[in-house]
């Protein structure tokens, strides 16, 4: 939960100086309360971080004070969060922001607006106003924190190929290595340190068929695959788990093109794995060479498990990396998640809200009348209950927005009680 901070109440207060006669009003205006914004941070890999605090509230404003000083805004919160966060409004599901690059900001609560000092209602009827404006209350909610991979370099594959192992040869990463006849579960991380570059490598889940379709890990899989600027194929050439390395191939690439076409933009590095056991003069093995021969793609025979191949393959990421488009990668990493940008939630000043004006009506049980809405509720906050001129402004208000037109045609009657927030008043009708 979220809550951005209330703004600043504004001041009641009169000039008060020796030799100067009819001073007059000088309350200043209270200041602003503190946004919420979640900041993207390259330096942060996990939300591990905000695990254990489920409250965040910005700083409220300062009020307002004499001599017409604005009181001081409120700090705004900044919550750092890792690079690929999205988030989502509990409340609605709204898709409300990806922060992918380092840097990025998003105001998901804005602070409350500081109330006015009276010295903002003096005019030549009301010479000396004894009320001022309450601030307003901050916003809050409820924000969703999704984690999406952000690695520069994605390994594909089916399940027991070596990618795990590719990644563990490649960086320093120690990802669980054994023969198992199924998937890593997660994603594994590692950072790819060279001469004069770097980057990251992440070893993606594998797929089964039917992951287009949602089967197995088959949209986890696809969304990781979505962030990365360039894959790294990895195909098992000694077909060791009893399939044809080139239907292996083909299987990724009818998945990919399933989920999304943007995929089978993205620039691909083939690796035929397992060189150390593979039978170079099987069928299976010439039928794949064949293959990617006819069809002009560029592949790498390795041996994850020996080292062999694998540094110059890392070299040549590197400098397929340094070649590629950045806007163009970025453009196809950030296929939204959760539907087209349009869905995006625009966050508003309260002032803005459609319910903000909305009086809300409820009766209790012994008759009391019950007034509820956030308009209401500025206005009343505001009130100086021992000045007349600050009881007509909410007797007004009440009246003009039709309030009282429907507490009488739902039977309020002189005498009878009304209650704002915690307090009763007893109704006199003067009409």
């Amino acid at each position: 939960m979220i809550r951005s901070g209330k703004g600043g109440d504004g001041a009641v207060s009169f000039r008060r100086e020796p030799f100067v006669p009819n001073g007059g009003p000088d309350g200043g205006n209270g200041g602003k309360g503190g946004d919420v914004i979640f900041a993207a941070d390259r330096n942060l890999r996990t939300l591990m971080d905000l695990r254990y605090m489920k409250k965040y509230k910005a700083e409220p404003g300062q009020a307002g004070m004499s001599s017409n000083k604005y009181g001081k805004g409120g700090e705004d919160l900044v919550i750092r969060v890792p690079l690929g966060s999205v988030l989502i409004d509990e409340a609605s599901g709204a898709f409300m922001a990806d922060l992918s690059e380092d840097g990025a900001r998003f105001t998901a609560a804005i602070g409350g607006k500081g109330g006015q000092g009276n010295s903002n209602f003096k005019n030549s009827v009301r010479q000396a106003p004894n009320f001022a404006e309450a601030g307003t209350e901050g916003q809050e909610r409820t924000v969703v924190i999704e984690l999406k991979l952000i690695a520069d370099v994605g390994i594909i594959g089916l399940p027991n190929v070596g990618k795990s192992t590719f990644l563990a040869a490649s960086t320093g990463a120690k990802p669980k290595i054994a023969n198992y006849h199924f998937t890593t579960i997660a994603p594994n991380l590692g950072v790819v340190e060279l001469a004069n570059t770097g980057f990251v490598l992440a070893d993606i889940p594998g797929l089964i068929e039917g992951a287009a379709g949602g089967a197995g890990l088959g949209h986890d899989f696809l969304k990781h695959v979505e962030r990365t600027r360039l894959l790294i194929h990895v195909v098992d050439a000694a077909g060791s788990e009893g399939r044809e390395p080139l239907d292996d191939y083909h299987a990724i690439r009818k998945e990919m093109a399933e989920y999304s076409p943007l995929l089978m933009e993205k620039p691909e590095i083939v690796c035929l794995n397992k060189m150390d056991i593979a039978d170079v003069n099987s069928d299976a093995y010439k039928a794949l060479l064949a293959y990617l021969e006819a069809e002009q793609i560029y592949y790498y025979t390795i041996s994850a498990y020996t080292g062999q191949g694998v540094r110059e393959v890392l070299n040549v990421v590197a400098s397929r990396l340094a070649e590629i488009d950045r806007d163009a990668a970025e453009r196809v990493g950030k296929t939204p998640l959760y539907g087209d940008q349009s869905q995006w939630m625009r966050v508003t000043r309260i002032e803005d809200d459609m319910d903000y004006k909305v009086v809300k009506i409820a009766i209790e049980e012994d008759g009391t009348y019950v007034l509820s809405g956030k308009q209401l509720h500025k206005i009343f906050d505001s009130t100086n209950f021992n000045d007349p001129e600050s009881l007509a402004y909410l007797d007004k208000y009440l009246r003009t927005n039709g309030v009282i037109r429907k507490l009488k045609a739902r039977g309020l009657v002189d005498g009878g009680t009304i209650r704002i927030k915690d307090f009763d008043m007893e109704w006199h009708d003067d009409e």
